[in-house]
């Protein structure tokens, strides 16, 4: 009976003794200071017009456009989401045509440091023949020397590389989200 007296007893002892370890070692690791454990680093604020100017307008076939927009600081951002799109009327704003996006595409989060670029593919029912081109849907063609994107809150208005004119059919066009330029 002693033995089993001394056992359990010895149980308790190291038990205790590991409970007092745990508690030390608790107190310690909270007595580390902040400043020595590796900072978080603080995720990058959503891109706002201002850090975004624009980066050009290629011509994808004649049907679409690749518009491209750069982050031009004061520091990185994050660029969510697919634009608005709008025609620009030459000068006149009654005659700008807003057109109707529908989206393509999943958005992600696009994070650009200061200088990198993001960019959304706009496709457009194209006005059909040489100039004075029609709409093989009947509807008047619509042309415009630029084109007005909304994006992180603000508005940028592109001409194509090109020289030349938008001329859409229709008031929709399909846009992807914007993502990052490789």
């Amino acid at each position: 009976m002693a033995c089993i007296v001394k056992g359990v007893a010895a149980r308790r002892r190291a038990g205790t003794a590991l409970g007092a370890v745990s508690v030390a070692a608790a107190l310690l690791a909270a007595a580390v200071p902040a400043s020595a454990e590796a900072p978080a680093a603080a995720p990058a604020p959503a891109c706002r017009s201002g850090h975004l100017v624009p980066g050009g307008v290629e011509r994808l076939g004649v049907d679409a456009v690749r518009v491209t927009v750069v982050n031009e600081g004061p520091g990185p951002c994050v660029l969510w989401g697919h634009p608005t799109v709008a025609l620009a009327g030459q000068g006149a704003p009654s005659r700008a045509r807003a057109l109707t996006v529908v989206r393509q595409g999943s958005a992600r989060p696009v994070e650009l440091v200061v200088g990198a670029a993001a960019q959304t593919r706009i496709v457009f029912i194209p006005v059909l023949g040489e100039a004075g081109g029609y709409c093989a849907s009947g509807v008047e063609p619509f042309a415009a020397p630029s084109m007005v994107i909304g994006v992180a809150g603000g508005r940028l208005q592109l001409a194509p590389d090109d020289g030349g004119s938008f001329a859409v059919c229709g008031t929709a066009v399909r846009a992807t989200a914007f993502s990052p330029v490789p």
